[in-house]
């Protein structure tokens, strides 16, 4: 089994009885967040798909603290080494196996400049298998064709995390039509109401995504869901 925890905005929390993974940390600053930096004491890996502040957010501290390895593109990984955090670097396509899992990150239709506007690679979706359960998290991303091709290369996935704030993201309407090319075993929003240019309504993304046949769920921030 592999339970997911919510911490608002794109943080997921992933454990699977054994090991603990967290994938977009920003919780200082967040106002949804659920949790604390400090409430994490032992973590395998830190996982970020972009070098956004609101993604890399509170990484660099509780790795630190939990000694958790950084995973992430080469450019955010050479970023966290000059702040004294190791990682390992990936790049798009690429995947590894860890003993926590294996890591996979895909295309994202993004940016990804860091906490100061440096350039920090490219963004990425990630593909985490892990419990032996798969979860595609879409980082954040607008709306591409090729979603079929990383389901029909990686999945069938599990669950998938997809952003529906609208302006920096897909919204609504775009999600929904994500969540039908990668056909997961569910789909749950994320980055969405953190702040007013991101507001949406999760009950109608549910509503879409159940139109097509499939399953959606919402996690509030401090809930979880199991796989």
């Amino acid at each position: 089994m592999l339970t997911l925890t919510f911490h608002g905005h794109s943080c997921w929390e992933l454990f699977d009885g054994t090991h603990r993974v967290l994938i977009d940390p920003f919780l200082t600053g967040n106002p949804l967040a659920d949790v604390r930096p400090d409430a994490f004491e032992k973590l395998d890996a830190i996982l970020i798909s972009h070098g956004h502040g609101d993604h890399i957010g509170d990484a660099v501290a509780i790795a630190k603290r939990t000694k958790a390895l950084v995973v992430a593109n080469y450019e955010i990984v050479g970023w966290f080494g000059k702040q004294g955090v190791p990682g390992h670097p990936l790049s798009i396509g690429g995947g590894r196996q860890f003993p926590f899992g294996h890591v996979k990150l895909t295309i994202a239709h993004h940016g990804s400049t860091g906490p100061d506007g440096e350039a920090l690679g490219n963004p990425a979706g990630i593909v985490l298998t892990m419990g032996g359960k798969k979860v595609y998290h879409a980082g954040d991303t607008g709306l591409f064709l090729d979603m079929k091709l990383i389901a029909e290369m990686n999945g069938p996935f599990d669950a998938a995390l997809l952003p529906i704030g609208d302006n920096f993201t897909m919204g609504i309407v775009d999600a929904a039509k994500a969540a039908e090319f990668v056909d997961a075993g569910v789909a749950i929003p994320m980055h969405y109401d953190t702040f007013e240019w991101i507001k949406a309504d999760t009950n109608e993304f549910v509503k879409r995504v159940e139109a097509g046949g499939r399953i959606a769920k919402v996690v509030k921030p401090g809930e979880s869901f199991a796989l």
